[in-house]
């Protein structure tokens, strides 16, 4: 009887050993006569883990991990003897681990389940039954879906996702086009990669949906360069589906057509932002553009665009297979939905986590997370990426958006980087400076300027000069730069910095 083995391909657990693990289960069950099918799926999101092998037997997968070289004769024996139990790296079947069985995996349901670039083994899961149900009504009918659900944009912005397609639809144009910002550069965030890695045809066929929704007929995924395993995975798949019909000319028959291609960014965190992403997709300097006009009404070469992240795409063949509705039956006030939280920094157990909107921040920290790798208490979270406020580590907030602006603090993408009591919070605050000065596009003053004499006056606070003065002045330079900044680069700089000096008044010279 042949037995099949799951062995994680994505750069992460390969990164911890997964090819090595892969290639000496091999060897070992072709020593001992064992057959198996090896498969090399996606990860499931549990680093610490990785490499996470799953056994199948009775129609059940058994998760073992982390397991290195030197487990896997043990578990060719316990693999053989039909006992899951029976080795030391073993974690019973693998839907049971609580740190997965206590999620709502919407968006990322096929994580780790799935062959990420078997066409078949996607569809085999629920794969392009959204893109039917479009095909077989309106365009507007499909934005209708999207405006039901509550979907907003999981970039960061969370602008919500109908309005913005309603827009595109409603204004006539030759030409139109979908771009996916997959230029994931916040703290502390992988979602986009794991989602890219492991389930790579869900965004494409969003994306196919997208180009349905508001008759556009080409679209780019804007990925970045520190990305080669999600672009291998993007391009594989984008020529399978292109061979299987779902893809190119008259897809599906539908009479619609839609070309993707993938683009490669060039490392500059600031095309995170869609209009400054637009101008290197034309192939200028990545500066930001004044709006208006829109990119919805005047986008990539001018032309009506949407512009939308990953997680936001990849979510849009749930909505179409299901419903608006049940999408929207997640969540609460207007966060609806399910978020991928990202747990990272010092916690025992990072990873991915898919809940519903209004889970609290201390049980992502100590319930999925374990509380601090160190044992110490944790003394600050950063949500939102490098420019995101710091909020103390005992504090319990719901993670949505309108409880965490209220808070000062912004959800972003969904990262979540802890710190335990030994961060020296001051110069994390002056690392939100100078991060500003190094990838300011250099539009406005606000932002190129005055991230450049805020780190000059924290290193002046921070060495105990003139310490109520300078502090005074970098109340003047956050306001200026909150205020006057032409995009969201400038003016979330200055929220770190405020926000240490709110919760954490002793590390930014307050007393």
């Amino acid at each position: 009887m042949t037995l099949t083995v799951y062995v994680p391909c994505d750069s992460t657990a390969c990164s911890l050993g997964a090819d090595d693990v892969a290639t000496a289960l091999q060897t070992a069950a072709t020593a001992k006569a064992c057959d198996i099918k090896l498969v090399r799926n996606g990860t499931r999101g549990l680093f610490w883990l990785e490499p996470l092998v799953e056994i199948e037997h009775d129609s059940q997968r058994y998760a073992f991990g982390p397991v290195q070289e030197s487990d896997v004769g043990g578990l060719i024996d316990a693999l053989t003897s039909g006992d899951m139990s029976a080795h030391a790296k073993a974690l019973g079947p693998t839907e049971d681990i609580p740190y997965l069985k206590n999620q709502e995996r919407l968006t990322f349901a096929r994580l780790g389940i799935i062959n990420p670039v078997d066409i078949d083994d996607y569809i085999a899961h629920g794969g392009y039954d959204g893109l039917k149900a479009a095909l077989d009504i309106t365009p507007q009918a499909i934005v209708d879906e999207v405006k039901t659900s509550g979907l907003r944009g999981r970039g960061g912005a969370a602008f919500p996702t109908g309005i913005k397609w309603q827009t595109v639809l409603d204004t006539d144009a030759d030409q139109k086009y979908i771009v996916c910002n997959a230029d994931e550069g916040d703290s502390g965030t992988f979602a986009d990669r794991l989602l890219m890695e492991g389930d790579p045809f869900s965004l494409i066929e969003g994306m196919t949906i997208a180009s349905r929704a508001v008759g556009a007929t080409r679209g780019y995924i804007y990925l970045r360069c520190e990305y080669p395993d999600a672009h291998r995975m993007l391009d594989t798949a984008i020529k399978a589906a292109t061979a299987r019909g779902y893809l190119g000319e008259n897809i599906c028959g539908s009479g619609s057509d839609f070309f993707l291609s993938v683009r490669l960014g060039a490392g500059a965190y600031i095309c995170g932002e869609e209009t400054s992403l637009l101008e290197s997709l034309e192939g200028k300097r990545c500066m930001v553009r004044a709006k208006p006009p829109l990119p919805a009404i005047e986008g990539l070469f001018g032309k009506p665009t949407i512009v939308n992240n990953v997680l936001t795409l990849g979510t849009i063949p749930l909505i179409l297979a299901k419903g608006g509705a049940y999408y929207e039956s997640y969540g609460e006030g207007r966060s609806r939905g399910t978020q991928p939280f990202q747990l990272a920094g010092n916690l025992k157990h990072g990873g991915l986590v898919e809940k519903a909107f209004g889970v609290t921040l201390q049980t992502l920290l100590q319930d999925f997370g374990g509380g601090t790798i160190t044992g110490l208490p944790l003394k600050a979270v950063q949500c939102g990426g490098p420019l995101g406020a710091y909020i103390p580590g005992d504090k319990d907030v719901a993670m949505d958006y309108e409880t965490l602006a209220a808070q000062g603090a912004m959800l972003g993408h969904g990262g979540i980087v802890a710190f335990d009591e030994n961060a020296a919070l001051g110069k994390l605050a002056r690392f939100a400076m100078e991060f500003c000065t190094v990838e300011s596009c250099g539009k406005c003053t606000p932002c190129r300027i005055g991230s450049t004499r805020g780190v000059e006056v924290i290193d002046r606070i921070l060495a105990g000069q003139e310490t109520a003065s300078n502090l005074a002045l970098l109340d003047d330079l956050c306001d200026i730069m909150k205020d006057g900044s032409l995009c969201a680069m400038g003016g979330l700089t200055p929220l770190p910095v405020t926000s240490i000096r709110t919760h954490f008044p002793n590390e930014l010279g307050d007393n």
